[in-house]
């Protein structure tokens, strides 16, 4: 990857319904050429899709918490943990850490009785649990805006 790579990067992680001719100009290409890096990336995996960002409160998820959870350190264990937590749309990240805690999840939910009734009902059930600790969200200091290239 050249700088005009990098540069095409950034500019679709600020806006990725740029149109091709938009960004090619914004890149210093003419659209041809953009398009082909533009494929490349796409084929090579560099970009791995397209999303449109949402915000939570519109669609009743306004209420998010990282819970850390502790799964027994087994394979078995981890492996149906892992699968369990496929099914569980509340759960937007999870995240396999080294260390204490074993895992690290995001949570998006309505409101705090919506999250005590995930707590009782999915997340306490799940085979292999050790502990799950909670810690709600006050505000959001920093978006994700995507990868420094």
């Amino acid at each position: 990857m050249d700088a005009i790579d990098h540069e095409i990067l950034r500019e679709l992680q600020r806006d990725g319904r740029l149109s091709n001719q938009e960004l090619a100009q914004r890149v210093g290409l003419t659209p041809s050429p953009c398009m082909r890096r533009v494929r490349q990336l796409e084929q090579d995996g560099v970009i791995q899709g397209y999303r449109a960002v949402i915000d939570p409160e519109a669609v009743g998820r306004g209420f998010e918490v990282l819970v850390s959870v502790e799964v027994k350190r087994d394979r078995e264990a981890v492996e149906a943990f892992e699968a369990a937590l496929q099914d569980i749309p509340d759960v937007i990240e999870a995240y396999r850490l080294f260390g204490s805690p074993g895992c690290l999840l995001r949570i998006a939910v309505a409101d705090l009785r919506a999250y005590e009734r995930l707590w009782i009902e999915r997340l306490t059930a799940l085979s292999g649990i050790t502990e799950v600790n909670s810690q709600i969200i006050m505000k959001r200091i920093k978006e994700p805006t995507g990868l420094p290239v």
